[in-house]
C-alpha cells in the first residue's frame, strides 16, 4: 500500500477513535453528574408574603426628618405581619394597613401589589417627586421601603378615615361616634379637596391624580380633607398638556372622554372627577350605584342633574343633612359649580384655581349671616 494512503487511513482511524471516546465520556458525565439544585433561595426569616428575588436591591428611604429609615422586617412587625385586621383602606394597586412604629408613631403603610410594579429606577424617581409634596390638603408620603419584590409606602396616618365612610351610615361597622355631616362640613371638605388639586395642577410640572373619589379623601380630627392614594398619578408638562396613557380611574368618576376612547390624562379629567365628588358629597349617593327614578334605574349624576334642572336643589340633598338654617342660594351655587366641573366638553370645564375662587365666595357669603 502506498505510504501516503497508509498515513491517511491511520489519521482517519485515529480521529474516529478520539471522537468516539469523547462522546462516550460526555454521555457518562451527563448520566451520573449530581442533579442541579433549584434556584429558589433557601428559606430566610422574612415576614412578607411576596417571594424575594436573588440579587434584588434592598432600599429604605425617609422623606421626613422625624422618621428614620425603616427595614421591611420592622414594617412587617409594625403591621403584625400585614394582619388583615389592620387593613384601613384598599387603594389602587395595594392594601393600606394601620401600623404603630417602634418610636410610638402611628402611620399608614401601603403594601403594593405586583400589578403596580414598574422599573425600580422609575419607581424611585416617582417616589422622590411625590415625597416632596407638602400641602395641608395632601396626605404626606413619609418614606418607602423596597426589599426583593416587596414595595411598601409609608404615609401619615389620618385619624377619621375616608370621606366615603362618613357619607354612608357606617355607625354599626365604622365607629360608634359616627354622625351625619352637616352642610357646612361638606362644603369645607370639598373646599379642601379643591385646594389640594389646585396645588397639584399649579406645580411647575403639573401632577394629575386621575383617581379622585370619596375613598381617596381622608379626614382628620378637624374634618380637614387630605387627598390620598397617588397610585395612578402622572406628571405632565403644563396645565393644558396631557400624557398619553391607558385610561385610569374608577367607574362613575371617570370623565366621558376616557370612556369614549380618549386615553390622555389631563387636569380637566381631575376637574370632572372632582365635580362628581361634589354631587356625591351633596347627595350622599355613590356615583357608580344606580338610583331608582320613576320605575327605572339611572346613574346618580343623571338623576341629580335632572332634579337640579327642575329647580329641586334642596330635594337632591342627602336626607341626613340637617335642614335648619340651610340657604337655598348657597346650595344653588354649589350645584352650579358641580355642573360646570362635569361639563361633557372637557375644554369648557373650569380650572381648579377658578373652582377654589367660586367655592370661596360660597363660604364668605355664609359667614355674613
Amino acid at each position: 500500500m502506498d505510504k501516503r494512503l497508509e498515513f491517511f487511513v491511520a489519521g482517519v482511524s485515529c480521529f474516529i477513535f478520539i471522537s468516539l471516546t469523547f462522546s462516550l465520556l460526555l454521555f457518562l458525565f451527563n448520566k451520573y453528574k449530581p442533579k442541579h439544585r433549584c434556584t429558589t433561595p433557601l428559606p430566610v426569616t422574612r415576614r412578607s408574603s411576596f417571594p424575594r428575588a436573588d440579587n434584588s436591591p434592598s432600599i429604605s428611604t425617609s422623606f421626613d426628618p422625624a422618621l428614620r429609615q425603616l427595614s421591611m422586617s420592622e414594617l412587617s412587625e409594625a403591621t403584625n405581619e400585614f394582619d388583615p385586621k389592620l387593613i384601613i383602606g384598599d387603594g389602587s394597586f395595594g392594601l393600606v394597613y394601620k401600623a404603630k412604629l417602634p418610636s410610638g408613631i402611628t402611620v399608614a403603610v401601603k403594601k403594593l401589589s405586583q400589578d403596580a410594579f414598574q422599573g425600580l429606577r422609575e419607581f424611585r424617581a416617582e417616589m422622590e417627586t411625590l415625597g416632596k409634596l407638602r400641602h395641608p390638603n395632601i396626605v404626606k408620603i413619609l418614606g418607602y421601603c423596597v426589599s426583593g419584590l416587596d414595595r411598601v409606602l409609608i404615609y401619615e396616618y389620618i385619624e377619621k378615615g375616608s370621606l366615603d365612610q362618613w357619607l354612608q351610615d357606617m355607625s354599626s361597622s365604622f365607629n360608634s361616634w359616627w354622625v351625619p355631616l352637616s352642610w357646612e362640613l361638606r362644603v369645607k371638605i370639598i373646599k379642601g379637596v379643591a385646594n389640594g388639586l389646585a396645588f397639584l395642577h399649579g406645580l411647575d410640572v403639573a401632577i394629575v391624580h386621575r383617581d379622585i373619589k370619596a375613598s381617596n379623601v381622608l379626614l382628620d380630627n378637624e374634618f380637614e380633607a387630605h387627598i390620598a392614594d397617588f397610585g395612578l398619578a402622572r406628571r405632565i408638562e403644563g396645565a393644558d398638556s396631557h400624557v398619553s396613557t391607558q385610561a385610569a380611574g374608577t367607574m362613575g368618576y371617570m370623565p366621558p372622554e376616557y370612556l369614549g376612547g380618549y386615553t390622555a390624562a389631563t387636569v380637566k379629567g381631575d376637574v370632572y372627577s372632582f365635580g362628581v365628588l361634589m354631587f356625591e358629597v351633596a347627595t350622599g349617593k355613590r356615583p357608580n350605584w344606580p338610583v331608582r327614578e320613576e320605575g327605572r334605574e339611572i346613574w346618580m349624576l343623571e338623576w341629580a342633574k335632572k332634579r337640579i334642572a327642575e329647580n329641586k336643589h334642596v330635594q337632591v340633598l342627602d336626607t341626613s343633612v340637617p335642614r335648619k338654617g340651610l340657604r337655598e342660594d348657597q346650595i344653588y351655587e354649589f350645584f352650579k359649580i358641580a355642573n360646570l366641573c362635569t361639563n361633557q366638553k372637557h375644554y369648557e370645564r373650569p380650572s381648579m384655581c377658578h373652582v377654589v375662587e367660586m367655592l370661596d365666595r360660597i363660604i364668605i357669603d355664609s359667614q355674613k349671616i
